[in-house]
């Protein structure tokens, strides 16, 4: 039967504040959102109750089938909720029908993609990434895990989540659960469906896919070859800087005698060796800007794929708080989007027991049951992505129906998979597969042309027609990951925390512990391969030789860890895990360069050393530290460079006194960024192939070699970046932070070689480069900000707009203005802590990644922690919490976190109660 209400109750005082404030802001916004519409085709079908229909019950009772008893739903002055059950059963039931009262909108457009079902909603125009995504196969690995991998209790947990979404769906039409579905209704008669088990599960292979690794990077070294040679591209990914940016674990090794990880062992040179050669495919080119160009089309849930992606977290011990116990912060970097992609929530059992196991907080996906970030009554986790190289491409060579494997014809596996389109006709496509994995290449017709023109060894197969591209990676394995979030959520210390990581196989991240008896420690987990001696997974490999086929995976125990270390504090921002020299396994050959972890370092250890201790205010100030390291290098060399041209001169002297600072309202933050990305277009951009550059972006250069005119091989051509998205090439992260270090020294270095241009003169040492760098900053931010100096702000160029992930982008003008909102004028930036990423290629300054929470954990006091989101709890536009908490995010402010039973209580202002 569906669920039934009855009237909400009074609510407290505080409760009806809240809700005069919320009826205030919502009245304002219809009143323009009608005004808006009136006159127009839309407005025939939009009123008052349109948009008022989805508001969540929040007082009062709800009759929900299948619950064993009461449950209780406190939500606080930014609709927070917080659930109080008897049961396991019950909590997750619980919060299956809260969250989808929020986010149920957003949590179908996600269990859609992860299917490759996007075309059933939106159309055509969806079939092509449907189609990849059917051939990753995402929700049939997802199928085999439910089927095969997770234990009775997960699987327990996950049918009460969806019964919870299935019971607030029942009898409800598609604009009595969001607006957005209303407006669906005007273009397709698409009606929302019962939520499953298993598409809770597909979550995690999103969730993998946007932290996959180097794949990224694989594709851009192959295409480097047809510009430049193996030695410049080894220039363009240098070796990590172990020696200025610390590691991760730089106490305890790998111990061969026993093949475990021993974090009291004093670090040593590796007792085995990593493999570091690529053999006959050094230097190959594999003509995969196609596929680039594919994975681009790929809706990103969490952010771009690229140097920039990644998070910060930290712990300090006790002896160095003013609490006397650890402090931990968290805050993930991901794509900005409205609504946030965090849900924040508590789930609490009224007594922990056997039959009530849980006591948890933090933050949530919508769409999956328990927390994913937070902490317990005992111990507190957080995340960052640890960048394994967990993803290969191989190149095929395809007969007819089969592949070539060690000199033999092997079958292809083949299936067949139906993509419905709404408003259009149904379209089968066929996925094959080879043992490395699905043929991705068979998603593009010009990828069926990949390996044409690829130089391979004499020993690799004849080409025929090209080879095909296929990709291995470890999410498209069932596994256990959605047991190990439970288990994160049950950990009561260091052993079961470890235990739980065990599990944690997709996707790869680095997991920071405290406790409330004083301890911290650092675990490393995931299903990371372990590939042939001499292969590194930097290049595409050839998947007809079983010399280059994974091999096994690295044993959770080798994995590094620590627990106590005595320096007495740990730092995961996406840096190495451990110095390659001193650990027999390859993670991978693409770290982040250590920029934010090393600033990070060097903050602890100054208020360390300086005798003070850290209190949760000074893990808040970190959070928002805006220090660029790239500045502190270049802009001494900036002032030094004798500047003739008065207007550049002003621009220059914005520098002069700059602490290296990105604050929002900062013009020498403004400049120095402008100027940092035209040395990467002079010096490196305009030197790499087309298919990394951005798409328009076209320069007058030598054809590669056996591509120009046979008469005149001198001749310059006109050629066009191709690239789109946030994977255009240089785009200012770390990396290429580490590669100016390098060769900022050498005056007469290559790299700072420019030609001639009709307003410019060739440049051949840095000096020259970092002149005319300087030069077109100021006439780009002129025509940027105007001509006027002191009217500058990093702010005005660095702008955040959080745009709904789908009508938000794509939908009617009118439909966008009401679901997205902005912009922010933001300071932070590129490798800074405060991470709000751009791309420095695109030429456009906006923000393409942020901090998408913070918390700082007291595990002396959970009520003394703080938290914050990025927008706000609800999915709902029209909502008071829509993006309640957005202006605080952008201040660096934090909010007060509540756990226990009393002060959740005290900050309850609505109270709603679900019943059997």
């Amino acid at each position: 039967m569906p669920a039934t209400t009855t009237a909400p109750s009074a609510g407290t005082t505080a409760g009806k504040t809240s809700r005069k404030r919320g009826r205030r802001l919502r009245l304002f916004v219809l009143v323009l959102v009608l005004a808006l519409v009136a006159g127009v085709a839309y407005g025939a079908y939009w009123s008052v109750s349109t948009v008022r229909a989805s508001f969540p019950q929040t007082t009062g009772t709800i009759k929900v089938p299948g619950l064993l008893g009461q449950v209780e739903v406190k939500r606080d002055d930014y609709g927070v909720p917080q659930i109080y059950a008897d049961s396991d059963e019950d909590l997750f039931r619980a919060q299956g029908y809260v969250q989808a009262q929020d986010r149920f909108y957003e949590m179908d457009v996600r269990r859609h993609m992860t299917s490759g079902r996007l075309s059933e909603m939106f159309g055509s125009g969806q079939v092509d990434t449907d189609a990849f995504l059917r051939t990753l196969g995402w929700r049939k690995v997802a199928q085999q895990e439910y089927d095969t991998k997770l234990s009775p209790a997960t699987k327990k947990y996950l049918q009460a989540y969806a019964a919870g979404v299935n019971a607030y769906l029942k009898g409800k039409d598609g604009k009595d659960i969001s607006v957005e579905y209303a407006a669906l209704g005007f273009t397709n008669d698409y009606k929302p469906e019962a939520w499953t088990p298993v598409d809770s599960v597909a979550w995690l292979k999103a969730m993998a896919w946007d932290l996959r690794g180097n794949m990224q990077d694989e594709i851009d070294r192959s295409l480097m070859t047809s510009r430049l040679s193996p030695k410049q591209i080894n220039d363009l990914y240098p070796a990590y800087p172990s020696a200025t940016h610390r590691p991760i674990v730089d106490e305890g090794s790998y111990n061969k005698a026993t093949g475990k990880f021993d974090p009291q062992r004093p670090a040593t040179s590796s007792d085995g060796t990593s493999g570091t050669a690529q053999g006959a495919l050094q230097g190959m080119q594999s003509q995969l800007s196609s596929l680039s160009d594919t994975l681009d089309k790929i809706p990103s849930l969490l952010g771009p794929n690229g140097s920039g992606i990644g998070s910060n977290s930290w712990v300090v011990s006790g002896q160095y708080t003013t609490t006397g116990m650890p402090l931990l912060a968290n805050d993930p970097h991901l794509a900005p989007m409205m609504p946030s992609l965090w849900y924040q929530m508590g789930l609490h059992c009224r007594t922990v027991s056997s039959k009530c196991n849980y006591d948890v907080a933090g933050y949530t996906f919508s769409g999956m049951p328990g927390v994913v970030i937070g902490h317990n009554q005992d111990v507190s986790w957080g995340f960052t992505n640890l960048g394994a190289d967990v993803t290969d491409l191989y190149l095929e060579k395809i007969n007819g129906s089969s592949y070539l494997y060690d000199n033999q014809e092997k079958p292809l596996a083949t299936r067949e998979e139906v993509i419905k389109v709404a408003g259009g006709a149904d379209k089968t496509i066929t996925i094959r597969e080879t043992n490395n994995g699905p043929l991705v290449s068979d998603r593009d017709d010009e990828l069926e042309k990949v390996g044409q023109k690829a130089p391979v060894s004499s020993a690799a197969p004849d080409r025929g027609t090209g080879y095909a591209v296929s990709l291995k990676w470890t999410a498209l394995e069932p596994g256990k990951s959605m047991d190990a979030v439970f288990a994160l959520n049950r950990a009561t210390d260091f052993k079961s925390f470890r235990a739980a990581a065990k599990d944690f196989e997709v996707p790869s991240q680095n997991l920071i512990y405290a406790d409330t008896k004083g301890h911290i420690g650092y675990q490393a987990p995931g299903r990371i391969p372990v590939r042939a001696d001499g292969v590194d997974g930097t290049m595409p490999a050839p998947g007809w030789d079983s010399k280059y086929t994974w091999k096994k995976y690295i044993p959770f125990d080798a994995l590094p860890y620590e627990y106590d270390p005595k320096r007495g504090f740990i730092v995961t921002a996406n840096q190495a895990v451990i110095d390659e020299k001193k650990y027999p396994y390859l993670i991978t050959k693409d770290w982040g360069y250590g920029t934010r972890s090393q600033r990070i370092n060097d903050l602890i250890e100054s208020k360390i050393k300086g005798g003070g201790k850290i209190s949760t205010e000074d893990m808040q100030k970190m959070q928002m530290d805006n220090s660029s390291e790239i500045a502190a290098l270049l802009t001494p060399a900036l002032l030094k460079i004798n500047v003739s041209d008065p207007s550049v001169r002003g621009a220059q002297k914005l520098l002069e006194g700059w602490d290296y600072t990105q604050e929002n309202d900062s013009a020498a933050a403004a400049y120095f960024n402008s100027v940092w990305r035209n040395v990467l277009k002079l010096a490196f951009g305009n030197k790499l192939p087309k298919e990394l550059r951005p798409k328009g972006e076209c320069l007058y250069v030598t054809p590669p070699a056996g591509t120009g005119p046979v008469d005149d091989p001198n001749q310059k051509v006109q050629e066009c970046g191709e690239r789109e998205g946030d994977s255009t090439q240089p785009d200012g992260g770390d990396r290429w932070s580490e590669v100016v270090r390098k060769i900022f020294n050498d005056q007469n270095n290559a790299w700072w070689q420019s030609p001639a241009t009709r307003l410019d003169k060739a440049t051949t040492t840095r000096d020259q480069l970092l002149a005319r760098a300087m030069k077109d900053a100021r006439w780009e931010l002129t025509a940027k900000l105007g001509k006027d100096t002191t009217t500058w702000s990093w702010g005005r160029l660095h702008q955040m707009i959080l745009k709904n992930q789908t009508l938000g982008k794509q939908g009617p003008g009118f439909l966008q203005w009401v679901l997205n909102r902005g912009p922010w004028n933001l300071g932070g930036g590129e490798a800074a802590v405060n991470a709000t990423g751009w791309n420095a290629a695109s030429g456009d300054y906006g923000v393409t990644w942020v901090p998408s929470m913070r918390m700082v954990v007291n595990l002396k006091d959970f009520d003394k922690s703080k938290w914050i989101n990025l927008t706000g709890a609800s999915g709902h536009a029209y909502s008071a919490h829509y993006s309640d908490q957005t202006e605080k995010w952008a201040k660096g402010e934090l909010l007060d976190w509540s756990f226990s039973g009393k002060a959740v209580d005290g900050s309850t202002v609505d109270t709603l109660k679900l019943t059997p």
